[in-house]
């Protein structure tokens, strides 16, 4: 069942963005190796795709929802295994899995449509 407005969607993108990309200095695990840039650079494409999609809070609105929603589920999932993916997980993992996750699972929840057309 779909039930978070893609208004609301747009809204937990760009705190997700912002929450990546400060997270290595955030939760102190900034070394500068793939545990550091992987989530600031999830973050800044999390970021520009906001920026990008056709709902209330895209500036561009040139990303279909649909397309945005199958994105999130892909960048969520290469965040939540990228601890494994690029063997940094005895250092690590719980902030990369948890937002994985998290953006899984607002995808999964979020509704197809805005509740309004914007105008392109």
């Amino acid at each position: 069942m779909r039930v978070i407005p893609t208004s609301i969607h747009g809204v937990m993108d760009y705190l997700t963005a912002v929450l990546l990309i400060a997270s290595p200095w955030l939760f102190g695990f900034y070394n500068g190796g793939a545990e550091t840039w992987v989530p600031v650079a999830i973050g800044a494409i999390i970021l520009l795709q906001a920026l990008m999609t056709r709902n209330e809070t895209g500036a561009m609105k040139v990303i279909p929802m649909p397309a945005h929603i199958v994105s999130d589920l892909t960048i969520g999932l290469f965040l939540a295994l990228s601890p494994w993916v690029f063997m940094f997980h005895d250092l690590i993992w719980e902030p990369h899995f948890f937002f994985g996750v998290l953006i899984v699972g607002e995808a999964i929840l979020t509704r197809m449509t805005p509740s309004t057309t914007p105008t392109p």
